[in-house]
């Protein structure tokens, strides 16, 4: 699908679009940049007290609740009518900021029509749009449009490490039901309708020391932990033999060993820090029990040595059907916002599969930026016209999937 037909706007949409402010958008992404938030090493409650702040002003009715000292998650809500919503996540943590930046990650810099700063594209640009996107959708009634139920931001803390925001969120009960989620993450604004998850699988390895002259004194973890790597090495091919057509495959990833105690020592401990990658119906948990199975099957963990597997991160994946309202949808508003778009899926992993998985929500991601271009690497920034195209997007979204009842 793409953008390569005019646009087809009713009268009503188009004077609500005409609201849209970018010079509001901008300096919001400004203010929740220059709040800085992040994780792992901070906290985000500086840059939720921006976007509290910001939506308290639009009179949107706001709610924060503290998942862990000074990071609070927020939800901001638009009323509508009885119906079920729309909702919109996003995040206010952002990964370090780190080296080889060339000024300070945490001062907005306006260069070529982009903003500058760490977070301007994952994702405090998409938060501020989807902000302006309710902003006009509040005066939809001036123009004879009455949603037909509320639109809901859901910002939580702590994406980028754990999930313990998104969890908060999850666990607790909602007021009302929503036909779908739009991720505000970055995608360049391509509709996408399906993310693998995430896991972390870390394993911990126990031998014996022993002078390394008469190593079969000892019981090397470092043997084991190699052991367990060919492990991980063969389920990756096999897992690369069956393609899902959207979302490819599940993988490992072997990203941190550790281990031993000295050159001349046979090796007590070793450590694996393993990333699983997840297809939508993959369970971390399983997935760990079958490792810990084939380990003792192949006889790793005797003979003096014992090994710990535990999952000590999980983000589940999704998949929403590609003719759900909520997809074709999207794929009209960001096309009538005047952007080529296609649908596709993500090899990234979002919170949008707690959303989809633990409240039955169906998701998309839909956002600013480029994650593999723009995000997660210095001097991070997004263009002032994606911003105000993804709030375009966002607002005739919210118009087509909130309108009322037939008669």
């Amino acid at each position: 699908m793409s953008g390569d037909r005019e646009p087809e706007l009713s009268p009503a949409e188009q004077s609500i679009v005409d609201l849209i402010d970018e010079a509001a958008i901008t300096a919001l992404t400004t203010a929740l940049v220059e709040a800085p938030s992040e994780n792992p090493g901070g906290t985000e409650g500086a840059a939720v007290e921006v976007l509290e702040k910001a939506c308290r002003a639009l009179g949107l009715a706001v709610d924060t609740h503290e998942v862990a000292p000074q990071r609070p998650n927020l939800i901001a809500t638009l009323p509508g009518g009885d119906g079920p919503g729309l909702m919109f996540l996003g995040h206010s943590d952002v990964v370090p900021a780190g080296p080889n930046w060339t000024a300070d990650p945490y001062t907005v810099r306006t260069r070529d029509g982009r903003l500058y700063g760490r977070g301007t594209t994952d994702m405090k640009g998409g938060i501020a749009a989807v902000v302006a996107a309710m902003s006009v959708l509040s005066r939809a009634r001036d123009f004879g449009v009455a949603l037909s139920g509320p639109v809901r931001l859901v910002c939580t803390v702590d994406e980028e490490e754990h999930g313990s925001g998104v969890r908060d969120f999850v666990g607790r009960p909602s007021d009302s039901d929503f036909l779908g989620c739009i991720v505000a993450e970055p995608t360049d604004m391509q509709v996408v309708r399906g993310c693998r998850g995430a896991s972390y699988i870390e394993i911990d390895v126990t031998g014996r020391a022993a002078h390394s002259g008469r190593p079969s004194d000892g019981r090397s973890a470092i043997d084991a932990a190699a052991a367990i790597v060919d492990i991980v090495r063969a389920d990756h091919r096999r897992l690369a033999e069956t393609l899902d057509d959207l979302l490819g495959c599940g993988t490992w990833n072997v990203g941190i060993i550790r281990g031993g105690q000295g050159i001349s020592v046979v090796a007590p401990t070793s450590y694996l820090g393993i990333d699983r990658r997840l297809m939508p119906d993959e369970d971390p948990h399983a997935i760990a029990e079958t490792l810990r199975k084939t380990i003792r099957e192949k006889k790793i963990d005797t003979d003096g040595i014992s090994v710990e597997v535990r999952v000590t991160m999980e983000m589940p994946g999704f998949a929403t059907a590609p003719d759900h309202p909520l997809v074709t949808a999207a794929v009209g508003s960001v096309t009538d916002a005047g952007t080529a778009t296609s649908v596709g899926g993500w090899s990234a992993a979002c919170d949008g599969g707690f959303v989809s998985r633990d409240l039955g929500i169906p998701s998309i991601v839909l956002g600013p930026g480029n994650i593999n271009t723009d995000a997660h690497q210095p001097d991070e920034s997004v263009a002032i016209a994606d911003l105000v195209t993804a709030a375009k997007a966002y607002t005739l979204a919210g118009l087509r999937l909130l309108h009322p009842p037939a008669e």
